[in-house]
C-alpha cells in the first residue's frame, strides 16, 4: 500500500525549492505561499489573494506582482556586490543600473528606483521612449546609461539630460555614432559622457549566445575603438570618455563564460587606461545575470550553473586581477541586470474551465455481433493483450485504424462501426501504457504515443499575449496548481489557451528536476474552480505580448506584505485589463463607426418585418456592451462581481 500524499510531495514534484529561492513555498493547508522577504515564516497565501480579487469582481486571468518581492531582489543584488567587494578590498564601489527593456511599466521602474535609492541603482535606455522615461525618473546621483542604435534626436535627448546635471552616459554602439555625438554635443555646448561598447571575441551560451562574439549586433571591434580613440584625441575630448561597457546576451547559463568575458573586458578597460583614457572611471559588465526557470541548478537553456554570490564574486575578483596585473586603478563596476532582478516578483494566475481527455466518448457505443470484421480484430487486440506483446498489439492496433480510414473513405465502412473502431483503438492505448511499465523495454514510438494521451487542460488566458517567449523560443516557466497541494495529481496534461490556434499551447514543463511534455494536475471537480500559476513572469513577458485574436493585456494586480492586515498582505492597486473596444481601437476601429455599421443592419430588419423595432433596439444594446467586456472567458463559476466593489485605487490601461 502506498503512503498517503504530502505537501512536500507536491513540492518535490513541482521542484518549488528548485526555482522558487525560497520566495515560493507549499503550505501545510496545501497551498502554495510567497515569502516576499525570502526565507521568513511570514508568508501571503496565493490561493487567498486570487479569491479576494475575484470577490471584488475581479476577473480572471490576473497577473500579480508581489512588490516586496521586487524591492527583495533590488537590495539582494546591491548589498551582495557591497558584500563582495569589501571582502576582497576592492577599491571601486558598485553601481547597478536597471534596463527598462526588461519590463517598463512605470510601478516597476518606481518600485526599483525606490528600493534602490541608497545604492544609487540607475537605469538604462535603449530607444528614445524609453530615455524619455529614464531622463523624466532618474535622479542626478544615479548614472543613466544610454545603449542602442542613435539618431540624432536621441543624442540631443541625452545632451538635455547633461544640461539637467544627470550623469547620462551614451555608449557608442558603431562608429558612425560617435561623430555624430561629437557634433551635437558642440552645437548644443556640452561636455558629452561617452562609454564605449568593445566588441568582445567570447560568446555567450545559452538561447542569446548568437548576441555576442565578432557577429554581435552591437559594439565596436578592436580597430574601431582605436579609431574612436584617435578621434577623440584629436578634438580633445579623451577626458569624456567615462565607461567601457560589454554585452554577452541574456540569461548566461555557464559561470566560465561570464569569468571568460569579464577578463577581456577588464582588459579592455586597462588598456585604454594606459592609452591615457585617465577619466575612464566606469566598466560596465552588461546584462546576462541568469534565472533558473527550471530549478535544475544547471548550463542548460532554461537554467544556470551559478548563483548570484558566486556571480558577483567572480566579477569582482576578475576585474581586481586584471587590473592589479596592468597596474592600472579598479574601475567602479556596472551591470545591467533586469531579468534577475524583476523575473520572481510577478506570476499570471489562469483558471482552468474544462478539459479534452483523449479518447473520452460521450456515448457508450456496445458491440452487437453485427460490425464489419475490422471492429471485432480491434477488440481482439485487447482481450489478447500482454506485458510481452504490447509493442506488436500497438502496431497491430495502428494498421486497423489506417486500413478501417481506407475503408471509410471508400464507402466500405459505416460512420457508427468507424466510431467504435476509434473507441476501441483508444481504448488499447490506455490499456498498454497500463502495461508499460512492466515491459522489459519500451520504444520511441511507444513513449509518443503515451504523451499523445495525455489530457488538454482549457485555461482562461492567450499564450501570446501573456507568454510570447514560451511560444516564440520555448522558453520554460514554472507551472503548478495554486491549491489541492495536498492532493496527488493524479491526471497528466498539457495546457492550451482560448486563441483560435494550434500553437496557443505549453507541451514542456519543469517537474522533477527535468524537463518533460505533460504536467501533473488534479482532476477538475464540478462546480470547483482550479487554478494554475505561471511563475517567474516579470521579465519581458508583460511588454512583448500582442493582440492575437485580440485578446488583450490582462487585469493586474500589485500585492503588499503588511503583517497587521488580514492575510498578512493587501491590495495596493489594481490596474484592469483591456476591454473588447480598447483593443479594436488600438487597430484602428471605432466602435461608433462599428455600431453604426450594425444599426444598419437592424434598421434593414426592422425595415423587411423580420424582427419588431423594440427588438431592434435590444440587439444594439446588447452588441455595445460588449464592447466594454474584459476580452477574456467569463467563466460561469466565477463569483459574479459585486455591487459595489471595495474601495481600492483603480487604473485603467489605455490601449496603446
Amino acid at each position: 500500500m502506498s503512503k498517503p500524499w504530502t505537501t512536500d510531495d507536491s513540492a518535490a514534484l513541482y521542484n518549488v525549492k528548485g526555482w522558487g529561492l525560497k520566495y515560493f513555498g507549499v503550505s501545510d493547508k496545501g497551498t502554495l505561499e510567497v515569502h516576499p522577504r525570502r526565507g521568513t515564516d511570514q508568508g501571503i497565501d496565493i490561493k487567498k489573494v486570487v479569491d479576494d480579487v475575484i470577490s471584488r469582481g475581479i476577473k480572471m486571468p490576473v497577473l500579480f506582482r508581489f512588490q516586496d518581492v521586487l524591492r527583495h531582489r533590488v537590495e539582494l543584488l546591491n548589498e551582495t556586490f557591497k558584500k563582495a567587494i569589501d571582502e576582497h578590498k576592492y577599491k571601486g564601489r558598485y553601481f547597478g543600473v536597471y534596463p527598462i527593456k526588461v519590463n517598463q511599466l512605470r510601478e516597476v521602474v518606481e518600485e526599483i528606483l525606490d528600493a534602490g535609492e541608497k545604492y544609487q541603482f540607475g537605469l538604462e535606455a535603449g530607444s528614445k521612449g524609453e530615455l524619455m522615461a529614464v531622463l523624466a525618473m532618474n535622479t542626478a546621483e544615479r548614472l543613466s546609461i544610454v545603449n542602442g542604435y542613435k539618431d540624432e534626436s536621441m543624442i540631443r535627448l541625452a545632451m538635455i539630460g547633461i544640461k539637467l546635471g544627470k550623469k547620462v552616459i551614451v555608449v557608442i554602439e558603431k562608429p558612425g555614432e560617435l561623430a555624430l555625438l561629437l557634433r551635437v554635443a558642440r552645437e548644443m555646448g556640452v561636455r558629452p559622457l561617452i562609454g564605449l561598447r568593445s566588441k568582445l571575441q567570447t560568446r555567450g551560451s545559452g538561447k542569446w549566445k548568437t548576441s555576442s562574439g565578432s557577429s554581435a549586433k552591437f559594439g565596436l571591434t578592436t580597430p574601431e575603438i582605436l579609431g574612436a580613440v584617435e578621434a577623440l584625441r584629436s578634438e580633445g575630448m579623451m577626458d569624456c570618455v567615462r565607461l567601457v561597457h560589454f554585452h554577452i546576451g541574456s540569461q548566461v547559463t555557464d559561470i566560465q563564460t561570464i569569468k571568460d568575458a569579464v577578463k577581456e573586458g577588464a582588459r579592455v578597460y586597462a588598456k585604454l587606461r594606459k592609452m591615457g583614457l585617465e577619466q575612464l572611471e566606469f566598466l560596465d559588465c552588461g546584462g546576462g545575470l541568469g534565472v533558473d526557470y527550471d530549478g535544475t541548478h544547471t548550463a542548460v537553456d532554461s537554467s544556470m550553473n551559478y548563483n548570484l554570490r558566486e556571480y558577483v564574486n567572480d566579477v569582482v575578483y576578475t576585474i581586481q586581477t586584471v587590473c592589479a596585473q596592468e597596474e592600472v586603478p579598479e574601475p567602479n563596476i556596472v551591470t545591467e541586470s533586469g531579468r534577475s532582478v524583476v523575473a520572481h516578483h510577478s506570476l499570471l494566475v489562469v483558471n482552468v474551465f474544462g478539459t479534452i481527455e483523449a479518447g473520452a466518448t460521450p456515448v457508450e457505443l456496445k458491440l452487437t455481433g453485427g460490425e464489419q470484421k475490422i471492429v471485432g480484430q480491434m477488440q481482439e487486440l485487447i482481450d489478447g493483450l500482454n506485458p510481452k506483446n504490447v509493442a506488436e498489439s500497438y502496431h497491430d492496433g495502428q494498421q486497423l485504424l489506417d486500413d478501417a480510414d481506407s475503408m471509410f473513405k471508400l464507402g466500405f465502412l459505416g460512420l457508427e462501426d468507424k466510431a467504435k473502431l476509434e473507441n476501441l483503438y483508444w481504448k488499447l492505448c490506455l490499456e498498454i501504457r497500463k502495461s508499460m511499465p512492466k515491459a522489459r523495454y519500451v520504444s520511441d514510438d511507444l513513449l509518443e504515443m503515451s504523451k499523445s494521451l495525455s489530457d488538454q487542460y482549457l485555461c482562461n488566458f492567450s499564450l501570446f499575449q501573456s507568454l510570447p517567449d514560451s511560444w516564440a523560443i520555448g522558453q520554460l516557466f514554472p507551472i503548478m496548481p495554486l491549491h489541492r497541494l495536498d492532493e496527488e495529481p493524479t491526471r497528466s496534461a498539457k495546457l492550451v489557451d482560448i486563441t483560435c490556434d494550434s500553437d496557443g499551447k505549453i507541451s514542456t514543463f519543469a517537474c522533477h528536476r527535468k524537463a518533460g511534455g505533460t504536467l501533473p494536475l488534479h482532476p477538475l471537480k464540478n462546480g470547483d474552480p482550479y487554478y494554475l500559476g505561471i511563475f517567474l513572469m516579470g521579465a519581458y513577458q508583460a511588454t512583448m505580448g500582442d493582440i492575437h485574436n485580440l485578446f488583450g493585456r490582462v487585469n493586474e494586480v500589485h500585492v503588499f506584505e503588511d503583517e497587521h492586515e488580514a492575510g498578512g498582505y493587501y491590495l495596493e492597486e489594481v490596474i484592469c485589463g483591456q476591454s473588447v473596444k480598447d483593443v479594436l481601437h488600438s487597430i484602428q476601429y471605432s466602435e461608433f463607426e462599428l455600431s453604426k455599421m450594425v444599426k444598419s443592419s437592424i434598421d434593414a430588419q426592422v425595415k423587411a418585418g423580420a424582427i419588431k423595432p423594440r427588438d431592434g433596439v435590444e440587439l444594439l444594446n446588447s452588441y455595445e456592451a460588449v464592447l466594454s467586456e474584459y476580452t477574456y472567458i467569463d467563466h460561469p463559476g466565477e463569483p459574479a462581481a459585486p455591487a459595489a466593489a471595495p474601495a481600492l485605487a483603480v487604473a485603467t490601461l489605455q490601449a496603446q
